[in-house]
């Protein structure tokens, strides 16, 4: 492994500091007065090299087509094993992300010894900087939860949350809490804790424009009508509606909120957290399209860059791999083409067809299923089945009328079998495998871009990213 310069994105000229070794350690010649921290839970060396593969398939070449992201002039690879094993949770590899230190699978913000670690954000706190903590999953899950809080079980989402507000940070956002007034009867109500602390909290990026001005420290959310759906995470981006919070907007706000009280600098972690639950699923399209979508929210960092780029610091990487992803398999042949063809993510193609089930009862036939397959799959047309294939699906839509079991559970979607045969099949025709449903020990990649990127080189451990980060931007533990 060795230090990788890419040809800057655009016609930017990247105005690198000269970085000066000495045996004390390292210093920079410009700090970093503002820090991007963006973190794509799951998201291996492979689930890039496919996005970007997929990207120029769509444009009818072979080849790729690069993210925004993957075009910084330094790229590295990180390992991301934990304190007591190989393959990594969220919550020790975000551990490792935030503080520099290896625990245990499960813990958050703590050592194996159980005790409390300083995350970077907090150090950027005691710094004087303004902090924000975001996500595209609820504010209380594993990444986002080892920058603030300090628990010894990962499940303990009413107690992270209650972390929150201790730890004072300017600025959270995410789709929800996962238990807002927790497990007893008389557990205070954590919406009550926060705005107690001083925390306005706002539902919606609308209600955001509205009193960002006004608030002193803010907790956005996404709209009370989506989370009465689902508040553990936002919609998938293949999944989104218009209505929906997205994390650009998340991104931007965060921007917005900060810049507009940080005369000394900001920390913000931005965190696309569903990049992973799609690998759960093994559902390559929708796993693409997440990294499309976190993509989109690097280039709103990136305009703040192009206006302070002397200043600035993006460090882009992944907590661990999910699924064991490969491209290719059997043939020599890839085909992400096919996956255009997907409208909608396994999980809300399974609520589709349940819905569609529940509306026509006995009157759902194989022929408006195969039509339905066809319309949402481009099966039979654009993505050609075997009559194997086509005898499975027929085989789980009998299931599906019968009620028999069959349904596929990952570890964040109940998935019926109809739906995951779909998906399947479908990574099938593209020649796309997956290993399994949980993490990998697949290195990941690091991407940085600003005053202090060059200290990212060579292959590193997790826990070495926020310890260059808090020297890039001078913040000393303590």
């Amino acid at each position: 492994f060795f230090l990788m310069i890419r040809r800057p994105p655009r016609s930017t000229l990247f105005p690198y500091t000269t970085l000066f070794r000495s045996t004390s350690g390292m210093a920079y010649a410009q700090q970093a007065k503002y820090v991007f921290y963006f973190i794509g839970d799951g998201m291996g060396v492979n689930q890039v090299n496919g996005t970007e593969m997929y990207l120029a398939e769509q444009e009818g070449r072979i080849g790729v087509k690069p993210l925004l992201f993957t075009s910084f002039p330094v790229a590295s690879m990180a390992t991301t094993f934990s304190a007591t094993n190989s393959v990594t949770d969220s919550s020790a590899a975000g551990t490792a992300l935030a503080t520099g230190a290896k625990t245990y699978n499960g813990a958050i913000g703590m050592d194996d010894n159980k005790s409390v670690l300083q995350s970077v954000a907090e150090r950027a706190k005691k710094s004087g900087k303004k902090v924000g903590v975001t996500t595209s999953v609820s504010v209380d899950h594993a990444t986002p939860a080892a920058f603030y809080a300090h628990q010894p079980d990962r499940g303990m989402y009413y107690e992270i949350a209650l972390d929150l507000p201790k730890a004072g940070f300017d600025f959270y956002a995410g789709s929800d809490f996962m238990q807002p007034t927790g497990k007893k009867n008389d557990s205070p109500s954590l919406y009550d804790e926060c705005r107690q602390a001083g925390y306005t909290l706002v539902h919606g990026y609308k209600q955001f424009q509205k009193q960002a001005a006004k608030a002193q420290k803010m907790i956005l959310l996404q709209t009370e009508e989506a989370s009465k759906t689902d508040r553990a995470s936002l919609p998938y981006a293949i999944d989104r509606k218009k209505s929906d919070l997205t994390l650009q907007q998340i991104t931007r706000a965060g921007i917005k909120f900060l810049t507009q009280q940080a005369k000394n600098g900001f920390f913000l972690m931005v965190e696309g957290g569903k990049i992973d639950w799609a690998c759960h699923s093994n559902d390559a399209a929708t796993v693409f399209h997440e990294v499309i979508d976190m993509d989109q929210a690097i280039r709103v960092a990136y305009e703040f860059y192009e206006q302070h780029p002397d200043e600035t610091l993006i460090v882009v990487t992944a907590d661990h791999e999910t699924g064991g992803i490969s491209l290719g398999c059997g043939p020599y042949e890839l085909h992400t083409d096919l996956l255009r063809y997907q409208r909608m993510s396994a999980e809300a193609y399974g609520k589709h067809i349940k819905a569609l089930h529940e509306k026509l009862g006995n009157k759902l036939t194989w022929e408006k299923v195969q039509a339905d397959l066809k319309a949402n799959w481009g099966f039979g047309e654009s993505v050609k089945l075997s009559d194997t294939q086509t005898e499975r699906l027929h085989a789980a839509y009998e299931n599906l009328m019968k009620g028999s079991a069959g349904d596929k559970k990952s570890l964040y979607a109940h998935i019926d079998a109809l739906s995951d045969t779909a998906r399947a099949i479908m990574a099938e025709c593209a020649l796309i495998g997956w290993q399994s449903g949980g993490h990998s020990n697949g290195y990941v990649p690091v991407f940085a871009i600003g005053a202090g990127a060059e200290a990212f080189h060579g292959q590193m451990d997790n826990t070495q990213i926020p310890q260059i980060i808090a020297r890039a931007a001078g913040w000393q533990a303590r």
